[in-house]
């Protein structure tokens, strides 16, 4: 807020507050018969509705620190407590030494400050806050919650390191491939080992550029502009065949099952995606001469859509994490493969913004299942797709179950989920 602005509202406070905001009349006797929940007998009605029409967290003192007023915010944010039988008081030490300040010598104050959201000290809120005087007989406190845009401004910091130190390692490949193909010119037969890394290298770069801008893409606010009702039969036979020439050469069959004519309402070209993300994973941590088993099924007004491999599993300590960005369980496998460690990363975003979720189970040594949950198309409903609310009505076809060949996978009521951050 600017000082201007607080300048006006401190003083149309302070001259409403007037001399009614005394100490002696706040500590008597008769005021702690009963524990209210602040001190509103400090604050006029007049001045409580200008503090009404505050967007930030307020919290008014008189000019010994005491609360006289505060805000739901401000119980909300951690910055006041009431312990029980007792008034409200300032949560932190370090708000309590400034609004003192400021109620001896006046002025303005401004601070960032960290503060426990719970006397139990679970979670942090990091807020602004901003102390003046209110004439000689007060102090207001007004403060904003920052807490999510240093999150998202830490999580951008990291990603960019990530992403830094991702394409530094395939790019020093290639450079350093280039300079000794340079020196082997005089050998054909080295010259064409070289070529044929560096294409490796190139291919994983590629693929590591095209998952950024995937991912970006899905983290766009208007991801889901383009949403329709969308067939997940044909969602699956895509996430197939873009998988098909991968699947042949490494040896591993892939069964599709489960019903049919099941749809919901979102983007077909972003499920697609999604699916042949998890149908690819399965396919890369998968021995050869095994299967992946794609199922479908209703189960509750979602549709679930199962891929289950037979492959090598992830420890449980590993399976918490499988969704964050850039995360690997076997870096070795994955450079090897090419892998970047964003395409789970892009299948929860996908999963998120068309109102689902995705789970995991797995076992070491027996294999996993990744289960995309999404809400189903029905005759009429309202579906929450991102940020905005639809109605959709439609008829969705008479389903069948044939369950694909040996998937045994568990039914998720059974299983734990493993959902990352």
């Amino acid at each position: 807020m600017p000082q201007s602005a607080l300048l006006l509202l401190a003083a149309a406070i302070g001259l409403v507050i007037g001399v009614v905001a005394t100490s002696a009349l706040r500590r008597s006797e008769s005021r702690r018969a009963e524990k209210p929940a602040v001190r509103d007998e400090g604050v006029p009605e007049a001045a409580a509705e200008v503090l009404a029409i505050l967007s930030s967290a307020y919290v008014v003192l008189d000019s010994v620190g005491d609360v006289l007023r505060a805000s739901p915010m401000a119980y909300s944010y951690g910055i006041v407590r009431a312990a029980e039988g007792d008034y409200p008081r300032l949560a932190s030490t370090q708000l309590m030494e400034l609004a003192s300040d400021v109620g001896r010598n006046g002025g303005f104050r401004d601070e960032r400050l960290t503060v426990r959201r719970s006397a139990q000290g679970d979670t942090d809120a990091v807020i602004d806050v901003r102390i003046g005087a209110l004439g000689e007989h007060g102090v207001l406190l007004l403060a904003d919650d920052l807490t999510r845009a240093v999150r998202v401004e830490e999580t951008r910091r990291d990603f960019v390191a990530n992403v830094s130190h991702e394409l530094k390692t395939p790019v020093g490949a290639i450079t350093l491939l280039a300079e000794t193909m340079e020196d082997a010119a005089e050998d054909p037969d080295a010259v064409r080992r070289f070529a044929e890394r560096m294409q490796t290298e190139t291919r994983r770069l590629s693929h590591l550029v095209q998952e950024i801008i995937e991912l970006s893409r899905v983290q766009g606010s208007s991801a889901l502009t383009d949403a329709e009702p969308v067939e997940i039969d044909e969602v699956v036979e895509e996430a197939v065949a873009l998988n098909r020439n991968f699947a042949l050469g490494s040896n591993i069959e892939v069964a599709v099952g489960g019903s049919s004519g099941l749809r919901v309402f979102g983007s077909s070209s972003m499920l697609t995606t999604a699916l042949s993300n998890l149908i690819s994973n399965a396919i890369t941590y998968s021995d050869p001469h095994t299967r992946v088993g794609i199922s479908v099924r209703r189960d509750g007004g979602m549709v679930e859509v199962s891929v289950k491999d037979q492959g090598i599993g992830i420890a449980k300590y590993h399976l918490e994490r499988v969704f964050e960005r850039f995360f690997r369980v076997d870096r070795a496998r994955s450079r090897s493969t090419g892998g970047s460690g964003l395409g789970l990363a892009i299948v929860k975003h996908i999963a998120t913004d068309h109102g689902g979720e995705v789970t995991a189970w797995s076992m070491k040594g027996q294999g996993s299942t990744f289960t995309l949950r999404l809400p189903e198309m029905g005759r009429t409903e309202t579906i929450t797709v991102g940020s905005r609310t639809l109605e959709v009505s439609a008829n969705p076809r008479t389903t069948a179950s044939t369950d694909a060949p040996g998937d045994e996978r568990p039914r998720p009521s059974d299983r734990p989920s493993g959902k990352g951050s």
